[in-house]
């Protein structure tokens, strides 16, 4: 493979000159720029673009990092961090980084040896937890996260949101609500959980942790939790379960089925996220919905405003709009004999 030092010998000129004519030609006479181009095409010579990225002030890519993949949330905010990319000049590598730090190690490496430009981090940050973000010089934007997150982010309100779930489900004449939460230290499930204890404040209902259960936002933890509320030691079984995602509230639902139980006539279900398939449920499931996609585009258009300049590393969280979304799956409770 040619190199500029064959170039510069094949044209009779120096390495600085070839290297001003691949990057400035306009800094170069046209008899040497005419002899340089004449040796690269002769040469077949291809410039190292790694080399030449090192070089520029942007590599005009954006890093996602992605918890788990498998996410439909994850793979909705995706779609849009795509797509205003796209149209914003910029590229996308999507890092599926399984709360490994080591991994987010690696991808923060490629900011900061400018092989890319800055990070959209869709795992939530939880003050304590060990994070290699945010550090110096690594511009980064939150998608979906928390308040307090260090760093700009792009999310709704959580708190609001659940607690209209709970006032859904009390006009509805529900007085044991349960839950089934994501991860404990989750900062996601935090925040959750505090809009699921104001609501039932709220409504005058006591907080009974018997009646709540961790999952993990997998399918099976929704199907496992709720087995665990009807087994016959429980002294008190929930007439409603808010789920803290919408794969554990069709976990939950399908775990409702082995026990005979129908829902919403035994037993209403509540999730979060509003996934495309939330609606073709059996049946179709009540939940929040999450702007997803415009999260995705509205944390990409941060970024790039972050990295040209258009706005500080310090400026405020965007809070999009939610709404409660009415299906089938909540329904007046009915009087147990």
């Amino acid at each position: 493979m040619a190199t500029i030092r064959d170039v510069a010998a094949e044209a009779g000129v120096s390495r600085a000159t070839v290297t001003r004519v691949l990057h400035e030609p306009d800094k170069v006479s046209p008899a040497k720029l005419a002899k340089v181009q004449a040796a690269i095409k002769k040469l077949g010579y291809r410039p190292n673009m790694l080399s030449q990225t090192f070089r520029s002030s942007s590599a005009r890519t954006i890093v996602v990092l992605a918890p788990n993949l498998a996410n439909p949330f994850f793979a909705q905010v995706i779609a849009g961090i795509v797509d205003a990319s796209d149209e914003l000049g910029y590229k996308i590598l999507v890092g599926s980084t399984n709360n490994s730090s080591k991994r987010e190690a690696d991808y923060i490496k490629m900011v900061e040896t400018r092989l890319a430009d800055g990070i959209i981090q869709m795992a939530p940050f939880t003050e304590g937890e060990v994070s290699l973000l945010p550090r110096e010089h690594v511009p980064a934007v939150s998608v979906a996260g928390v308040p307090g997150t260090p760093y700009p982010g792009v999310r709704i309100d959580n708190v609001a949101a659940v607690k209209e779930c709970i006032q859904h489900l009390v006009s509805l004449g529900h007085t044991h609500i349960g839950a089934i939460t994501g991860p404990a230290n989750n900062s996601n499930t935090i925040v959750r959980l505090k809009g699921f204890k104001e609501g039932l404040e709220e409504a005058g209902l006591s907080y009974l942790p018997e009646l709540v259960r961790e999952g993990d936002f997998r399918l099976v933890s929704g199907f496992s939790a709720t087995a665990d509320f009807m087994l016959d030691s429980n002294p008190v079984r929930p007439t409603a379960i808010f789920c803290m995602n919408d794969e554990m509230a069709l976990g939950a639902m399908r775990s409702l089925k082995t026990f005979n139980l129908r829902v919403p006539e035994d037993i209403s279900i509540i999730g979060f996220d509003n996934l495309d398939f939330s609606a073709f449920a059996s049946p179709a499931l009540t939940t929040v919905e999450q702007p997803a996609y415009d999260m995705g585009r509205r944390s990409a258009a941060l970024l790039v405003d972050m990295l040209e300049g258009r706005v500080g590393k310090a400026d405020a969280d965007i809070v999009l709009p939610y709404r409660l979304v009415e299906r089938e799956s909540t329904a007046v409770v009915h009087t147990r004999a």
